[in-house]
């Protein structure tokens, strides 16, 4: 435990320092951190703050991933243990069983999942990948290794199969051949099968590459090849010939047996399905093309589309089941995929919302001679999985409990809340369950294997996804889960466009308008709020009853201008100027009339979408309180929003851009402060302003381009995506080619022009409030402190790559703003955080009130004070004023984040309301009061500081100690990188300040002296996704976007991690293997082979030889013997091998010290011995021997 005392800094002290005056933030330091005491007065000696939290609390573990598997390639299930395995382009597999039960392991090699084989009720699994190597992994374990990995050397994998209760794993490859890989050792069998020993003589073509491999349900000595070409091969193991062929003119793309081993089905390339008869294999006993048209007599049927998998499934007491993919007609390009259900004469058509990648029908039984009796299909597409119940006639699917469904629209924003209010899980669920689709089969869902339980982890977790589609999504997160909850529609706050019309004009995005960009949750107080894309802010309050009512909206205008160089003069200018007399930058709040946008019309006080004026119903959960919106502005776009802060206890939103402020009432639906960044220092500004370079002109000068920050980490990567304050996304629709496009800075908020913080926006409709009426006399306060030009702090270059997935992803992104000229840029400072807090508002203040931190792009910090009205009848009424109290701090780089910190260094949370129903009628017949929760610093009555204040930019984190404003520890976190994402946490009941930087590091520091606790090198950033959504919370956890379709989830909490073991589920669970059917006297007679058939004695070294050793190669995983001995070579293994050298020696010593025990135990038998011997012939004559 360390402790750091606040030293006594005396008036004075300092007062010859050129650093004293207002602002203590520009003494920045070197690079490191430590104690700093520029200007201003402290007067008392600081209470001793002791710091608890220490390295030994903190390690980094990626704990659980969510969602669905991104691009899927293969399937597999255990009939017994009833698990369910996908795997992956990227080289993952996902195993699933009951809810619970979801693990994620990768290849490290990073290459496709071809197939993938469960060893029946063995707890192992086969993946064969596109790198040609075959993986032994060990399931019987709750992180599932590697056992064996197989590499063949001279030939490509095509297809696999491992018959039930077998250790002969039969490989086919592009060749045509077959070898047999001996699953125990994972050593290849010397018994091959080659491609011209398996066709005829006379054949002059090649078969083709291995599509299909099984063994006979009648006849485990017989093997079924099918080839590409048509060919299909019935091959005697035992005497190691064909014992017969069959010939097709169209391609074989899959088959499957009919139970009782004497006839199989074929699907083609033609879309047609062909029976065929072990005892007439010249031509097909049936040929039908399913979805072809009817023909006359003797004319050959249409072809269709491919056939790519079929399966024939017999049950005992109806017809079989044939269920296939695709071998739709040609005709009907615009129909969706399908799977085709046929069952006896009807055939049901099921359309898939996206492409099938792979379909598996789940049966009752193991065993493949059996009547299989299906129950279900599990059905894999490219962006879902769905389960069908084949026990009803309609066919409807099972209720999927995992959360498969996070990328039903892209993930544009992400927010955690752990810890959070118990009662709001329940609740939420309550009202999200009333919104659920119906028609789900009423049978449980059948992936039910595996074990899982609580474990120690009992808080409660909450994480909100916004979408492209402007929904937003709760999920209750406790345990290591994920469970929808509920799911609010942003976009029906607005008027939906007509069929057929027009886009209309004043739209700032082509593409997903109601985009969520950022969001500001409240538990206590359960208020939300959204910004959109399309510059728009909604706040929600939550009730449990339904009311029908108008909308309000606000409108704001928040453009800021520099249009001619300005040079105030101080003198003549009044201390508080009215609202006219501002400079002709700072717009006032306008309340005209809409105006028409039309060709050739300017469009000025358009907002960009339009808000429903009818009455609309609100069903209870989330119900639209008030709607801000950003209006057109001279033909201008309103910049997209770059921070948002609201405070439930104050009744006030705030919202920023790259234009300036706007504080908004949302009690009393009035616009409290509109204002220019610039024009929140002071009313006089000494130094003059560039002027803006004109649009029309545009020039973009490539000698003010700058490039730094992932640029310089990534310099072979191609596409560079840029990043600015104005746009979510990158510029890549501007007709200026990107390499001379400046932007601004990344920060945690807004990386590759994505927002990951939360951010407001405005606009108006419905029940309509003119800004004008509405708006409160604004005062500037002076204290403004030199403006520094944005130059390089402003302008970053990120260079990574972007697939074509991802396009579609970030378009809800792309801005008409967007072709602003990098000179526009430089003239602006962006709000990037926002923070309402009880402290101090000016220096030396004696009292607290309510405040407004404000951070912008150039690391100025400004405090603004606001004055409530005292009683809450007159909060109702009387007027909120909101003054700039001149009070501000600066560090380098773009402010992420603040926090706050009382005197004995517990970290203070932000007033809140105690929530309400707001359309309870019992309450509102009673009088009622606002109940808030104050979480002010110590109300003692002794001069000095009360309050340390926690500022985080994306360069540097400093202490400031309130009211005295003394910088009292600064850390320089980074010089070559930029923290992405900063948070003060929560960790063991103590603070820390946790980031994020671009450089892959995550780094914790103790609060409030910044010490450095943990800097891991965690996750190279190669992707802007990971950006925008990485966030922190408390207690140890995190969370980021880790591909379009899953949530990666990890902690930084050393004892999360040692409980991981007993919170992940278990994918092996002991069960007894079915018995098999008693065939029956009859049928053992005449039904099949009545010898047994020894693999071992055929496959085995002894008979069959050993394999080319420059065929494959045999690699030993981790999870192994060999792997572990492997292992050895590296620290630990030098480590291990002292060991075994120390236990080795105390081996020899302990052997040494029982021989010469046994010496001695000798000896004195032998004295014994000795000793009667002459006690026997002591006495006797030596004529008496």
């Amino acid at each position: 435990m360390k402790k750091f005392n606040f030293r006594k800094v005396l008036d004075g002290l300092t007062a010859s320092s050129p650093g004293s005056g207002s602002s203590s933030g520009s003494n920045s330091g070197g690079a490191g951190s430590g104690p700093l005491h520029p200007g201003g007065t402290a007067g008392v000696l600081r209470e001793e703050i002791q710091e608890t939290l220490t390295s030994e609390y903190f390690q980094i573990c990626k704990t659980v991933r969510h969602g669905f598997p991104y691009q899927p390639t293969a399937l597999a299930f255990d009939p017994v243990q009833k698990i369910l395995a996908i795997g992956t382009r990227t080289g993952a597999i996902r195993i699933l069983g009951r809810p619970g039960v979801d693990c994620y392991c990768q290849h490290e090699s990073g290459a496709a999942v071809l197939q993938l084989q469960f060893l029946v009720n063995e707890g192992a699994l086969v993946s064969a990948s596109s790198d040609d190597t075959l993986h032994l992994w060990n399931l019987r374990q709750k992180r599932p290794a590697i056992l064996h990995s197989l590499k063949f050397n001279r030939e490509r994998i095509t297809y696999c199969h491992l018959p039930f209760q077998s250790k002969w794993l039969y490989v086919g490859t592009e060749r045509g051949n077959t070898h047999i890989v001996n699953i125990e050792s994972f050593i290849l069998s010397g018994y091959v099968i080659m491609w011209n020993k398996a066709i005829e003589l006379s054949t002059k073509t090649h078969p083709g590459p291995v599509v299909h491999l099984s063994d006979s349900p009648r006849d485990e000595g017989k093997l079924l090849i099918g080839y590409e070409n048509g060919t299909v091969v019935f091959w005697d193991l035992k005497s190691k010939r064909a014992e017969l062929r069959v010939y097709y003119d169209e391609a074989i793309h899959s088959i499957d047996w009919h139970h009782e081993g004497k006839q199989f089905m074929c699907s083609h390339s033609d879309g047609s399905l062909t029976l065929w008869n072990l005892k007439s294999p010249t031509r097909p006993f049936q040929t039908t093309i399913p979805h072809g048209k009817s023909q006359r007599e003797g004319r050959k049927s249409e072809s269709c589309k491919p056939i790519l998998k079929v399966e024939y499934k017999t049950c005992r007491n109806s017809e079989p089941f044939i269920i296939f993919s695709g071998g739709l007609s040609y005709d009907k390009a615009c129909r969706r995929p399908s799977l085709t259900i046929m069952h006896g004469k009807a055939i049901t058509v099921l359309e898939m919302d996206h492409p099938i990648v792979e379909f598996l029908t789940l049966c009752e039984t193991p065993y493949p001679n059996e009547y299989q009796e299906p129950y279900a299909v599990v059905v894999l597409l490219e962006k879902d999985l769905i389960v069908v119940d084949l026990t009803q006639s309609n066919f409807p699917i099972f209720e999927n409990p995992y959360p498969m469904d996070i990328h039903e629209s892209p993930v544009t924003c992400t927010a955690y809340f752990a810890d959070c209010p118990p009662d709001l899980i329940l609740v939420l669920y309550s009202i999200g369950v009333k919104h659920k689709k119906q028609g789900y089969s009423n049978k449980e869902w059948p992936i039910s294997g595996g074990a899982w339980n609580l474990g120690a982890q009992t808080y409660p977790e909450i994480i909100i996804t916004g979408h492209a589609d402007g929904s937003v999504k709760f999920w209750d997160a406790s345990a290591i889960t994920l469970q929808m909850l509920y799911k609010l529609k942003t976009s029906k706050v607005f008027e939906k466009q007509k069929v057929g019309e027009s886009r209309q004009s004043c739209e700032i995005v082509e593409e997903d308008p109601f985009a969520i960009q950022m969001i500001y949750w409240c538990p206590e107080s359960r208020i939300f709020c959204v910004s959109g894309v399309s510059a728009y802010v909604i706040i929600y309050k939550f009730s449990r009853h339904e009311i029908t009512t108008e909308i309000v909206s606000l409108e704001v205008r928040l453009q800021y201008d520099v249009e001619d160089i300005i040079t105030p003069e101080p003198e003549t200018s009044p201390p508080f100027p009215d609202i006219s007399s501002q400079l002709p930058s700072s717009r006032s709040l306008s309340g005209s009339t809409n105006t028409v946008a039309s060709e050739g019309v300017t469009k000025d006080s358009i907002p960009c979408l339009n808000v429903k004026t009818r009455p609309v119903r609100m069903p209870p959960g989330y119900q639209a309180e008030l709607v801000i919106q950003l209006l057109w502005v001279d033909g201008e776009p309103p910049q997209q929003i770059t921070s948002l802060a609201l405070s439930s206890a104050y009744g006030i939103v705030a919202f920023g851009n790259c234009n300036g402020l706007a504080v908004v009432d949302f009690i009393q639906k009035t616009v409290l402060l509109s204002m220019g960044t610039i024009d929140l220092y002071r009313s006089s500004d000494l130094y003059q302003r560039q002027p803006r370079s004109p649009r029309k002109n545009k020039q973009f000068i490539t000698d003010n381009f700058c490039m730094r920050g992932l640029s310089n980490f990534y310099p072979d990567l191609t596409k560079r995506i840029r990043t600015s304050y104005q746009s979510l996304t990158e510029l890549n629709d501007s007709p200026i080619p990107p390499e001379l496009e400046r932007c601004k800075s990344p920060t945690s908020d807004h990386v590759n022009g994505h927002c990951t913080s939360p951010t407001s926006q405005s606009c108006g409709s419905g029940k309509r409030l003119s800004s004008a009426d509405v708006s409160k006399v604004n005062r500037w306060a002076p204290g403004r402190p030199p403006f520094r030009k944005a130059q390089s702090a402003a302008c970053m270059e990120i260079s990574l790559p972007v697939t074509a997935e991802e396009n579609r992803e970030n378009s809800y992104n792309r801005s008409r703003s967007s072709s602003i000229s990098s000179i526009d840029k430089d003239s602006k400072e962006a709000i990037t955080a926002l923070y309402f807090m009880e402290s101090f508002a000016r220096k030396n203040d004696s009292t607290i009130s309510p405040c407004l931190f404000v951070g912008t792009s150039l690391g100025m910090v400004l405090i603004i004070p606001l004055n409530l009205p005292l009683s809450d009848e007159q909060r109702f009424s009387e007027p909120v004023m909101v003054l700039p109290s001149g009070t501000f701090l600066s560090l380098k780089g773009a402010v992420l984040t603040f926090s706050c910190m009382d005197r004995t260094g517990g970290l203070m949370q932000p007033p809140y309301e105690v929530w309400r129903d707001p359309n309870n009628i019992d309450e509102n017949e009673k009088t009622w009061k606002r109940k808030l929760v104050m979480n002010s610093p110590s109300s003692s009555q002794e001069i000095g500081d009360h309050q340390y204040t926690i500022i985080c930019s994306e360069k540097q984190a400093k202490v400031f100690s309130l009211p005295s404003q003394t910088c009292l520890y600064v850390h320089n976190i980074t010089e070559t990188s930029f923290i992405l994402q900063a948070n003060v946490v929560v960790m063991c009941n103590s603070a820390c300040l946790a980031c994020f930087c671009a450089n892959g590091h995550i780094m914790i520091m103790s609060l409030p002296s910044l010490r450095p606790i943990l800097d891991v090198n965690y996750l190279p950033l190669t992707d802007m996704r990971i950006a925008r959504t990485f966030c922190f919370t408390n207690e140890g956890q995190a969370l980021y976007l880790v591909s379009p379709t899953e949530i990666q989830r990890l902690t930084y909490s050393q004892e999360m991690c040692d409980n991981l073991q007993d919170m992940l589920g278990d994918l092996f669970t002991p069960i007894e293997t079915p018995e098999a059917q008693n065939r029956g006297f009859l049928k053992g007679l005449f039904g099949g082979s009545g010898q047994t058939f020894d693999r071992e004695e055929l496959f085995g070294e002894a008979t069959a030889g050993k394999a080319s050793r420059s065929l494959a190669q045999h690699i030993p995983g981790p999870g192994s013997i060999e792997g572990m001995k492997g292992a050895a070579g590296g620290v630990m293994g030098e480590l291990t091998r002292a060991r075994i050298a120390l236990d080795e020696r105390g081996q020899r010593l302990g052997e040494l010290e029982e021989k010469t025990a046994g010496m001695m135990t000798s000896a004195e038998a032998f004295s014994k011995h000795a000793h009667e011997l002459m006690l026997k012939y002591k006495d006797k004559k030596w004529y008496q021997f």
